[in-house]
């Protein structure tokens, strides 16, 4: 069977995706990717998921394009029923397996935490999470109690140079030009 314990705890997990549905009755399963483009996500190897809270690695027989969807085959898992057991788990891997960024590019996982303050030495919260919305990423900031503003949440356009002035991940800072009224 090719989902074995990991030989060793991995030291920064990133999430990259999730197992879905079983798909059909030869033990295929859905995959939801997180990558940028969803393909990419087959080329950070070995894959890992959490069960019972023991890190298991999970080798891949292969995968393919169905409609829209991608399926995967993983080694062992030979009928629907197996298959399902997977469904929901998380697909994980080694931060480290991730390649080095350019100057101004940050990875989500980069992000979360780090506080927000304006231009104004405001401090807005911290980072808690990040929405693709399409035209632009959004930071999700929550304040650590109901501000002045009335505001436990914001939602802060992530456009460089034009709202996010200046990211220092050193300080685990983000300086924004946005009113705290928003």
């Amino acid at each position: 069977m090719s989902i074995k314990p990991a030989a060793q705890p991995l030291v920064n997990p990133i999430v990259l995706g999730k197992m879905g549905a079983a798909y059909g009755i030869r033990g295929w399963l859905k995959v939801f990717s997180s990558t940028e483009d969803a393909e990419s996500i087959f080329d950070y190897q070995p894959w890992f998921i959490q069960r019972a809270g023991k890190w298991q690695q999970v080798e891949l027989e292969g995968w393919k394009h169905h409609n829209q969807d991608l399926i995967i085959k993983v080694k062992g898992i030979d009928d629907r029923d197996a298959a399902a057991q997977l469904t929901n788990c998380e697909i994980t891997v080694d931060s480290a397996q991730l390649p080095a960024l350019e100057e101004g590019d940050y990875y989500w996982k980069d992000l979360m935490g780090c506080k927000v303050v304006n231009l104004d030495g405001y401090e807005m919260g911290k980072v808690i999470d990040l929405m693709e919305t399409g035209s632009n990423d959004v930071l999700v900031v929550k304040a650590n109690l109901k501000d002045a503003f009335g505001a436990q949440e914001r939602l802060i356009p992530f456009l460089d140079e034009q709202v996010i002035k200046k990211v220092d991940l050193s300080t685990g800072t983000i300086e924004v030009d946005w009113d705290p009224g928003f």
